[in-house]
């Protein structure tokens, strides 16, 4: 049996130690959290009104109605998000388990004919009278909740690889399967970034890491390439502007919408590309969208509010002392703004399609709400860092 030391939670130095002093206020991971999400979630609102403005109105005649449904998912989704900002670490422990039941019944049921919904040729959503759940957007919530605590009560046996590794590896695999099995292949990219994360923070060593990487590189090297249309996005990728009318068709068209907006866009509502020329111009190509109404100076507000949210989401694991906190304010963090890298860098060109949302930003309930939890819970860790109860506490007594 291979053993190691017990291993210290590894050190994150994602922020510098020279630091504004504005940032050494006890509650500035909090605000910080709470204003590039926030303004991701009105940036997100106002594009999705813009982008599906059209379909809506060819759908159901009502240019509103997509735009009325993201908004009942984002009242839906801000009470759980308070709920969680103020819910104690105990409980939100808790919640791992039951989380990864439901997560893993869905993607079972998501599988089984007649209950699985299929759209743009995958089976990803399961029929909830009128609405459409899917199941891959909770596991995302659910792996970063149960790992993170299933790490912390093993910790004093993480020094055996094998604890270590078992059950969390085994189960990020198998929730990867299922979600590859339907296929999206995104959202196994994420939870496999989640899974990773989980183990880096926890100390695993690099060369166990190394071993879990390469394997999981091979594997889906194998995968991307074992099926036609899988292998169709990897070529189409590389070069779209070569098949620009069947698969790189979609590329293309991010591409010139992009090119579109120039500098500055053609203005909020001014897309040519939503009357039809873009597929899924408010879901998975939305920044596509704000590229070309609100130009570069647009996508780099996106940009710069991601990596402020993922500063912030480092600086809480790094300065906490509580290792739950550490395990998921990390996982939460590469969760989101791996995603985002993942889409934006599909729009552009540098990555491939893997038909994956943008946070906060694209259209759609399902990917909404456990993202508005997840930063509830980055928020809630935020007021456990060092300073900040006492700082709450004082603030709280000088109020009338």
């Amino acid at each position: 049996m291979t053993t190691v030391p017990l291993p210290r939670a590894r050190a994150l130095h994602a922020v510098p130690d020279a630091r504004p002093r504005l940032l050494d206020r006890p509650l500035a991971s909090y605000y910080l959290v709470l204003g590039s999400s926030g303004l991701l979630v009105v940036l997100g609102l106002v594009m999705v009104l813009s982008a599906s403005d059209v379909s809506s109105y060819q759908q159901s005649g009502n240019p509103y109605a997509l735009f009325e449904k993201q908004l009942m998912w984002l009242l839906a989704g801000l009470p759980l998000a308070v709920v969680a900002a103020r819910m104690p670490l105990t409980w939100v422990r808790r919640c791992g388990y039951p989380l990864l039941l439901v997560a893993v019944v869905g993607l079972f049921a998501v599988l089984v004919p007649g209950v699985g919904v299929s759209a743009y040729g995958a089976t990803r959503w399961i029929g909830v009278g009128s609405l459409t759940v899917q199941p891959s957007e909770i596991a995302k919530l659910a792996l970063v909740v149960w790992g993170a605590d299933l790490l912390v009560r093993k910790w004093r046996l993480l020094g055996e690889w094998r604890h270590l590794l078992v059950p969390l590896l085994p189960v990020g695999l198998i929730t990867g399967a299922l979600v590859m099995a339907e296929p999206d292949m995104g959202t196994t990219i994420v939870l496999l970034l989640i899974v990773f994360t989980l183990l880096w923070v926890a100390g695993a060593p690099l060369r166990l890491f190394g071993l879990c990487v390469g394997g999981i590189a091979v594997l889906g090297t194998f995968l991307a390439i074992a099926e036609p249309y899988r292998l169709a996005r990897l070529t189409s990728f590389l070069h779209p502007f070569q098949d620009s009318q069947v698969g790189g068709y979609q590329a293309v068209q991010g591409i010139y919408a992009l090119a579109a907006g120039g500098w500055w866009g053609k203005g909020l509502g001014s897309s040519a590309e939503k009357w039809g020329y873009l597929p899924n111009a408010h879901t998975d190509f939305i920044f596509a969208i704000v590229g070309e109404e609100l130009g570069l100076l647009g996508t780099l507000l996106i940009i710069v509010l991601f990596g402020v949210l993922g500063f912030a989401g480092m600086r809480i694991a790094q300065r906490t002392t509580d290792r739950f906190v550490k395990l998921a304010a990390a996982a939460i963090t590469v969760w989101l703004v791996g995603q985002a890298v993942v889409n934006m860098g599909a729009v552009v060109g540098v990555l491939p399609i893997t038909g994956i949302p943008l946070p906060f930003i694209s259209f759609g309930g399902s990917a909404l709400l456990p993202t508005l939890v997840a930063v509830g819970l980055l928020a809630s860790f935020a007021r456990t860092e060092k300073g900040a109860p006492p700082f709450r506490s004082r603030r709280g007594r000088a109020r009338p």
